[in-house]
């Protein structure tokens, strides 16, 4: 099975910001997730990690080595990472709503995050077939990795919410990947 973990929340989300490639660490709140998110799943063969320190800490919870892959990193929000959401102006969150090929000024669009997860998850098929994987990431490449496993596009994220510090579990069968939990969370907010 993989089971991708989102990081335990930061002073950022906390905020009600937009939190793609800066690098902000857990809050207490956060490292208190972490540790329960760890013991929710229990013991792993495998962590993998996106590169960001609040991905890399909550991965540090499941107490095993961790292997970076940057596929797993947050969406680039460009210039509206770290603004508050309310601050995206009205115009802009309708095309990317309407178009999975936009791209936010000085950032990366969810066709081009959703190429780099899905060749993530592919990786990770024969192998989340024997043993369960870990991966801890963030809101939109789990989006991602979700309509990857569910056979969809990239346009999916926008019908998905990501709770911070939850579990999204899909196995790995004969007929390839399916969902078979979202959003368990360990009541730790």
């Amino acid at each position: 099975m993989i089971i991708v973990v989102r990081h335990g929340r930061t002073a950022h989300n906390a905020a009600g910001r937009l939190l793609g490639r800066l690098d902000p660490p857990l809050d207490d709140v956060g490292q208190l997730q972490a540790t329960a998110l760890a013991a929710a799943v229990g013991p792993v063969d495998r962590v993998v990690s996106s590169p960001l320190v609040r991905a890399r800490q909550t991965a540090e919870a499941f107490g095993t080595t961790i292997e970076v892959d940057d596929r797993w990193i947050e969406l680039d929000y460009g210039e509206f990472d770290g603004r508050p959401i309310a601050d995206v102006p009205p115009d802009v969150w309708a095309a990317w709503r309407a178009d999975p090929h936009f791209v936010p000024p000085g950032g990366e669009s969810l066709v081009t995050l959703g190429a780099r997860v899905r060749s993530a998850c592919e990786e990770l098929l024969d192998e989340a077939r024997r043993r369960d994987v870990v991966v801890v990431s963030h809101v939109s490449p789990i989006k991602a990795g979700i309509g990857w496993a569910l056979g969809v596009g990239d346009e999916v994220g926008w019908r998905l919410f990501v709770q911070v510090a939850s579990i999204t579990r899909v196995a790995i069968g004969p007929g390839g990947p399916s969902l078979h939990s979202f959003n368990e969370t360990t009541g730790v907010s």
